[in-house]
């Protein structure tokens, strides 16, 4: 239990990349992303994915590893990630993992539950459904099959309402008979490492961070992406809005000021998930001292 994983996170914008670079050149260690769209090798603007420059700086893993019509979850990247920690830990005994994706980090810290993996036909058969008849339907046959997740999901969420149907649908079994919620053990210490902002510096930097986006080529991205845009790794912020644009919905000015919206909303969702979380130490990310100290303590005192 010497080998430390050190979980820097927080919310879109707050400054995550170069705190981690920061962290890692200290520890002498590699970082390994857990942003869910990072993985995705064409979207490294929209994604603020770490430069060619940083990478150089540092080893990164889990960037920029996927095609846009791959399919990955969070359980994919319990898998991966294990493994991959497994190998690492043989010669590195701290590594950092960075990233503000809330079902990744809990698929490290926690583990996924065992729920079989949906086939292709029954996914492309409710994927269907959903796009012609909208997700009234699936949230019904949700809250026949299975009450009890009915009561609990975000009903707004369509891909976790779509998800426990299709389970429903392949098993015959409600989706909630799957989840144990009971944390898994792991061979290493996890030292969770939040970064925080005061709300209107985090506005700020999160719009100032979408106007550079536009500039770095946002918009150009988005347009080589539209031929996948019913993907779900395009079914986020900065790339839906722009497809709206595109589809001659929007003008331009509206699609980016309701990216900088969206991007201020997910980020307190993000805030909201990680306050539920004791076992998060917080800091401002320009007091990155402290943060070594925090983690230099832990291992000390592992060491005995």
């Amino acid at each position: 239990m010497n080998q430390l994983l050190v979980i820097l996170l927080g919310p879109t914008g707050v400054g995550k990349t170069e705190v981690s670079l920061r962290i890692a050149e200290h520890f002498n260690s590699p970082v390994i992303s857990s942003d869910s769209r990072q993985l995705y090798k064409d979207l490294p603007v929209g994604t603020a994915a770490p430069t060619r420059a940083q990478m150089r700086r540092v080893k990164h893993y889990m960037v920029g590893t996927l095609e846009l019509s791959a399919y990955y979850s969070a359980s994919h990247f319990e898998t991966d990630v294990l493994s991959l920690l497994a190998e690492l830990y043989q010669t590195i005994p701290v590594v950092i993992m960075s990233g503000g994706s809330m079902m990744y980090i809990d698929a490290i810290c926690k583990g996924i539950d065992d729920i079989p993996t949906v086939t292709p036909d029954i996914r492309t058969a409710i994927y269907k459904q959903y796009q012609e008849e909208g997700l009234a339907p699936i949230l019904k046959e949700l809250k026949e099959k299975d009450p009890v997740h009915y009561e609990e999901v975000d009903r707004m969420n369509y891909k976790r309402v779509v998800h426990a149907v299709e389970i429903c649908r392949m098993t015959g079994k409600p989706y909630s008979s799957f989840r144990t919620n009971t944390p898994k053990e792991r061979p290493f210490t996890i030292i969770k490492t939040g970064l925080v902002r005061d709300r209107e510096e985090l506005c700020q930097r999160i719009n100032r961070r979408v106007d550079q986006m536009i500039a770095d080529g946002l918009l150009e991205e988005a347009r080589k992406a539209y031929p996948f845009k019913q993907a779900n790794a395009l079914n986020t912020v900065g790339y839906k809005e722009l497809f709206q644009y595109l589809d001659g919905c929007w003008t331009l000015d509206f699609a980016i000021e309701k990216i900088k919206r969206n991007a201020r909303v997910y980020a307190r969702k993000q805030m909201t998930w990680f306050k539920r979380d004791a076992e998060i130490t917080w800091f401002h990310p320009d007091n990155q001292a402290a943060i070594i100290k925090h983690i230099e303590d832990i291992r000390d005192k592992k060491k005995g």
